[in-house]
């Protein structure tokens, strides 16, 4: 070998000795603890996917392991895990942490507020990621929006619901600020998961309960113990998952990591919810063509009860003792008055004008 050739190839071969180790020690693991059961159609298979693109997008910096609900700890327990630094990041949604802040409701979902687009407006446009930012930090999190439901159900029910007085005293699993809610028409609301919501209707320990739609719902059976499925789902016209990260676990990535985090959950965000509109579609055909599901429309009297019980719960948020809580409120109130202003010439008017226009009964 020329003296050359033997210098460069030695001096490669040190090059390389040197290198591995280093970026052997500059990859981190990430665990990833979730909420859902392992490939639940919609959230359960979204974890996932939001593991194994943080280890892309980071070229394999960051190693991410997902753990189901149950595997580390129970769904409910995934935020703890996380700003405990038990586990590093978690898949989950905002209506789970009610009991943390009620300010952190606003961030998934709001009964009568903003759709899956005009959610992530304001997050983006709007002044809500700044604020999602500082509630979040408190518990020692850094937050993202990684996808969206789209508009959620009102649920299923054991008895057709004619009249608001059908409610009172009804059993009925959900989430949130509809919890809230569906408290003040008098409804008994219980929180639990949805292969627990299975179980409780079909021993009739709940009489009705919603979950996401017609998709997610497919999958844990909830057609085969209650056969009545109303919407729209106006206690949730969208709902929004997230990703927390733990704030040290983030503060320690360099810059260019942290943008691939980032990168990673917003990029999620449309992907997800595209993929819930479409997959509800079509697993609401197959409920009413292969499962005799009846389709029921909730009832208007309802609807407005609605509206006045969520009109007190912003109330109750405007006042809070929490000053955080307070803004929170009020950019999410700005936000939706924009947008009350827009969409009725946007899409609300396309949707209309579409419907006017076309018969879509073939």
């Amino acid at each position: 070998m020329k003296r050359r050739n033997f210098i460069t190839a030695a001096a490669g071969v040190g090059a390389a000795a040197l290198a591995s180790p280093a970026i052997a020690q500059d990859v981190r693991k990430w665990r990833l603890v979730s909420a859902w059961p392992k490939n639940l159609p919609g959230p359960g298979v979204a974890a996932q996917i939001l593991a194994d693109r943080i280890t892309a997008l980071s070229g394999g910096r960051i190693e991410v392991e997902l753990f189901a609900a149950g595997e580390i700890v129970p769904g409910p327990g995934v935020f703890d895990a996380v700003s405990e630094g038990t586990a590093d990041i978690y898949h989950a949604v905002p209506a789970y942490w009610g009991s943390k802040s009620k300010g952190i409701l606003l961030f998934g979902s709001q009964p009568l507020g903003l759709t899956a687009i005009e959610q992530h407006g304001w997050m983006l446009h709007g002044g809500g990621q700044a604020l999602y930012d500082e509630m979040y930090a408190r518990f020692n999190l850094k937050p993202f929006l990684t996808g969206n439901s789209g508009p959620q159900w009102a649920g299923w029910f054991r008895n057709e619901i004619k009249s608001l007085d059908d409610l009172k005293g009804l059993k009925y699993r959900t989430t949130g600020l509809n919890s809230e809610v569906m408290s003040k028409l008098g409804v008994a609301v219980e929180a639990m998961s949805g292969p627990a919501m299975f179980q409780a209707l079909q021993s009739g320990a709940l009489d009705a309960g919603e979950f996401i739609g017609p998709w997610s719902d497919s999958a844990l059976g909830l057609y085969q113990v209650a056969s009545n499925y109303y919407g729209p789902g106006v206690g949730e016209p969208s709902s929004a998952e997230e990703c927390g990260i733990n704030l040290n676990s983030w503060n320690d990535l360099p810059d260019d990591l942290k943008q691939a985090v980032e990168a990673a959950a917003q990029s999620m965000y449309n992907p997800v919810l595209t993929e819930y509109n479409t997959k509800h579609a079509l697993a609401l055909r197959a409920l009413v063509a292969d499962h005799g599901v009846t389709l029921r429309e909730w009832p208007e009297e309802i609807t407005i009860a609605m509206g006045n019980a969520m009109g007190e719960v912003i109330n109750e948020l405007r006042n809070s003792d929490d000053e955080l809580v307070q803004r929170i409120t009020e950019s999410f109130l700005a936000y939706r008055k924009l947008m009350v202003e827009y969409m009725p010439w946007a899409d609300n008017g396309q949707m209309n004008a579409r419907n006017l226009a076309f018969n879509y009964g073939d």
